[in-house]
């Protein structure tokens, strides 16, 4: 699949403004400033498509790009503190009614910062894709920021901080040098195909 032919299409602010769903759609998860923005500019091969934000919790609409077979599907990004609580609450329910929707989801990408823990949110978000069965990854941003040593210690610590959710595969990924790609688009592909064979 060609990852460049993309453009942007939509942004929902609200439930009612989601667009159809008529392509299979991969979607973007993670919080606010963990580099979900980065990941979607590399994959895609733009310096911009997704807009980098220097105030995290910036993005409060659902984004969709348009590729070649299927939609990239962007949501804000969860967990930044200084947003009201009325704005948290709008951002949960267009959240929660775009993934509880009828919608074409063959993939869900949850973002998490390699050098932390996961957050609460992170849990949170986590425990419910779990839950219902969707199908996701984990893909750990930042690992550029993190000699050797300290890259393999997370990894051995997140086995344990992630042990309740068995068998969801761990993608490493760095957006300054390109490291693991390769392997998100594989990943990616793979549901797609998946969704095409099923609904040919």
């Amino acid at each position: 699949m060609n990852f460049n032919e993309v453009s942007f299409e939509y942004a929902a602010g609200t439930v009612n403004q989601l667009p159809v769903s008529d392509l299979p759609e991969i979607v973007f998860s993670g919080h606010s400033n963990v580099g979900k923005s980065s990941l979607l500019n590399k994959l895609v091969q733009r310096k911009a498509l997704a807009r980098v934000s220097a105030q995290p919790g910036k993005t409060a609409t659902i984004n969709f790009y348009r590729l070649q077979r299927c939609r990239f599907v962007d949501l804000p990004g969860y967990g930044y503190a200084k947003v009201s609580k009325a704005e948290k609450e709008r951002w949960a329910s267009l959240v929660e009614g775009y993934l509880s929707s009828e919608r074409n989801i063959v993939l869900i990408v949850q973002i998490i910062d390699i050098r932390h823990k996961p957050t609460k949110d992170d849990y949170d978000m986590l425990k419910f894709l779990y839950d219902c069965n969707a199908p996701f990854v984990i893909v750990l941003t930042k690992r550029d920021k993190l000699k050797k040593m300290a890259y393999e210690k997370r990894l051995e610590e997140l086995q344990d901080e992630l042990e309740l959710f068995e068998g969801i595969e761990l993608l490493p990924f760095s957006a300054v040098s390109g490291e693991g790609l390769d392997d998100i688009k594989e990943v990616i592909e793979e549901y797609i195909e998946g969704y095409e064979e099923e609904n040919e």
